[in-house]
């Protein structure tokens, strides 16, 4: 279509609109452009707007307080200032970019722009800050749940705390922040950045990382992952408040989808390098590993294959 007809049909001139066309190729619009014929859209990218995503997910806790921004510094960072401010539980953060991604640590999280879901989400739950580590593991169960949701075919592998492994690499990081007191949290917020269209990354994550699209060979719909991502996250969340010993089956379902749990031979980065064999979870979600002394407790070390 011709600018001076689009021009006429919205009501300015054909100045604005090659403004306007700029912008929409700045949000990753593929619009084409040719003296003679005009413009031509090619392609609009799968953005992880509110109107889009709400309608996938309606009778969940997330249903109503979706945000989304085109660049942000962390969603977490913005999330946790939004939770101290009174919003509400289930209000969701999606970023297309970020520029200061947080992960576990003082690890950075790349968020390259329009190929991952990087997102956050409030929750206020009747918890002892004590049992947290149980919602972090049932998160990462979410994720598992999502991605095999939308391809039955991938199998992801859980890596404990908060890791989702494809081919022994991370597609996802989970990094849970909180605000408690001694008996009883305020609130929690929980980023979850997935790599989903990403076809390769900076030299120094190309051992470590990977995405979906880079395991299975074929585009992922981000709408499709970040909706089935909200639904199971809704389903586990309110499991984890709403049923007796909720935690058991929690800890046996990470078991049984982790590689890493048992049997493995690893390293404990944890005040002073320690090595072992994974030896499963204990009550509380914390990770059992058998040295030469004994059995001993992993309660935040990083754990690295040895």
């Amino acid at each position: 279509m011709s600018g001076t007809k689009l021009a006429d049909e919205i009501g300015t001139t054909r100045s604005e609109v090659w403004r306007l066309i700029q912008q929409l190729r700045q949000l990753g619009v593929d619009v084409a452009g040719h003296p003679a014929t005009g413009y031509q859209l090619r392609a609009v990218p799968d953005l992880l707007l509110p109107d889009v995503i709400a309608p996938l997910i309606q009778g969940t806790l997330f249903a109503k307080h979706i945000h989304h921004y085109y660049k942000i510094d962390s969603t977490n960072t913005a999330a946790m200032e939004a939770a101290a401010a009174g919003a509400p539980e289930g209000t969701v953060l999606f970023a297309e970019e970020q520029v200061a991604g947080r992960g576990r640590g003082s690890n950075a999280w790349a968020s390259a722009r329009s190929t991952g879901i990087y997102c956050s989400v409030v929750l206020r739950p009747a918890l002892p800050p004590a049992e947290v580590l149980i919602l972090s593991l049932a998160i990462g169960l979410a994720v598992h749940s999502a991605v095999r949701e939308i391809n039955p075919g991938v199998s992801p592998d859980l890596k404990w705390p908060n890791d989702v492994l494809l081919d022994g690499k991370k597609v996802c990081g989970i990094l849970t922040e909180m605000n408690a007191e001694p008996t009883r949290v305020r609130h929690i917020v929980v980023g979850i950045g997935i790599n989903v269209n990403q076809t390769s990354f900076a030299a120094d994550l190309r051992d470590r990382a990977t995405s979906l699209k880079i395991a299975t060979g074929t585009e992922w719909s981000r709408v499709e992952l970040a909706a089935a991502l909200l639904k199971f996250l809704d389903r586990e969340y309110r499991a984890l408040l709403q049923a007796p010993r909720a935690a058991e089956p929690i800890l046996r379902r990470f078991s049984q989808n982790s590689s890493w749990v048992r049997g493995r031979e690893v390293t404990i980065e944890e005040n002073g390098d320690f090595t072992g064999t994974t030896d499963g979870l204990d009550e509380r979600g914390f990770l059992r590993i058998r040295t030469g002394s004994g059995v001993r407790t992993v309660l935040s070390g990083t754990v690295r294959a040895t």
